[in-house]
């Protein structure tokens, strides 16, 4: 597989190599030891979530309080999806920048989220089916969103904005700067306290 970094440090894309035959295809979509040479430290699977979606849902702007947060690492099996990595950390040289990668069941590519960032997606078509194996469990009392069509923030959907779909609690959240007042968003250096914790573990653990 190839693992690439994207703009915003810290977060990758990772696009495996197909085996296709006579009797369909065979690849490998997530490399415990592949990914832990790209971020330092190895994901701690604490669950798996999957998301079947129309065309034009929006699911996110959401993200946790960091420690823990919660990495992702976020593939889709079916349909087609836009999906989005926010640098929400106070501090950060990319505060309120952003990337995104097309997942499909075409290139089957993947995109992993660290903890501390935002994460966000938009269907492109029906029964868009997304995958994620997660760091932590869901806690919500420690779950926090920024409104997806935030202007500060300024994703681009690639869909007419008459045909998203978000959800009340999404449509409810605040924007990136107002979320940051009300002093919901990680702190950068907290995050990189984190990072170098989980780092050390990793180690330790060889």
């Amino acid at each position: 597989m190839e693992i690439r970094e994207l703009s915003i440090p810290g977060t990758f894309e990772i696009t495996p190599k197909q085996f296709p035959d006579d009797r369909g295809v065979f690849f490998e979509y997530y490399r415990f030891d592949k990914l832990e040479e790209a971020v330092g430290h190895p994901l701690d699977l604490k669950q798996a979530n999957t998301s079947v979606s129309k065309r034009g849902t929006v699911r996110g702007i959401h993200f946790a309080d960091v420690p823990p947060s919660q990495a992702k690492y976020v593939t889709c099996t079916r349909g087609a999806v836009v999906d989005y990595v926010i640098d929400i950390r106070v501090g950060s040289p990319t505060f309120g920048k952003w990337d995104s990668v097309r997942l499909d069941d075409v290139d089957c590519r993947a995109i992993y989220i660290p903890e501390g960032f935002g994460h966000c997606f938009v269907a492109l078509e029906d029964d868009s089916t997304v995958s994620y194996l997660c760091s932590s469990t869901y806690a919500p009392g420690r779950e926090h969103g920024i409104h997806p069509l935030c202007k500060t923030v300024g994703l681009d959907f690639e869909i007419d904005e008459a045909e998203l779909l978000l959800s009340p609690k999404d449509t409810e959240a605040p924007g990136l700067l107002e979320a940051q007042k009300q002093g919901l968003l990680p702190e950068y250096e907290a995050c990189l306290a984190f990072y170098e914790q989980l780092n050390a573990g990793a180690k330790e653990a060889k």
